[in-house]
């Protein structure tokens, strides 16, 4: 199947913010745990669906940190021998995924990110959306209006918005330098 032909499969879909997705994404943390638990991953629910109030594409975020001197190949057999697929690779890096049938979605779908420990910027945007409520609300409606070019065009539609969660996280890394040199009282 081309590329092109997947995104037609698989296209861009934003729905309103479910409550279900939060235990959805426990309930794939606990597994990748039990999956990975020689290996003593940090594991966070990132992405739109875990933030509250924003649409979101449903397919929920999961990022697994692990210490960068891991053999990091031995855990990509083990995460493919559990059932994901394997979209890429790299010494400090790997992406799963979860849900995706001949058919189209399943009825859950899972993105699961590998990086090193402390080597990613995903918390952190999370984290300040969670924060700023308006902020998010700009998200999402940059995301709405970024849907009709780009519904079958993942690529182009991650780019799109990668501006403005590089302004984010700036901003995000800003406040957290300004806080720790704050006097505490």
């Amino acid at each position: 199947m081309t590329l092109e032909e997947l995104w037609i499969l698989f296209p861009i879909v934003l729905t309103p913010h479910q409550p279900q997705w939060a235990d959805r994404a426990q309930e794939e943390i606990e597994a990748l745990s039990e999956i990975l638990t020689g290996y003593a991953p940090v594991i966070s629910h990132i992405g739109s669906t875990a933030i509250p109030c924003i649409q979101a594409k449903p397919i929920i975020d999961i990022l697994v940190e692990i210490a960068p001197e891991t053999d990091w190949q031995r855990i990509r057999s083990e995460m493919i021998e559990a059932g994901y697929i394997c979209m890429s690779s790299s010494e400090r890096r790997m992406s799963f995924n979860k849900g995706y049938t001949p058919e189209g979605y399943a009825e859950r779908v899972f993105h699961i990110h590998v990086h090193a420990v402390g080597d990613n910027d995903e918390i952190l945007f999370r984290d300040y959306l969670r924060d700023h409520p308006a902020v998010a609300r700009e998200y999402e409606a940059l995301k709405l209006s970024l849907l009709p070019r780009y519904k079958n065009d993942r690529d182009g539609y991650t780019e799109a918005k990668s501006d403005f969660v590089r302004a984010v996280v700036d901003d995000a890394r800003k406040q957290q330098c300004y806080s720790s040199r704050s006097p505490r009282h």
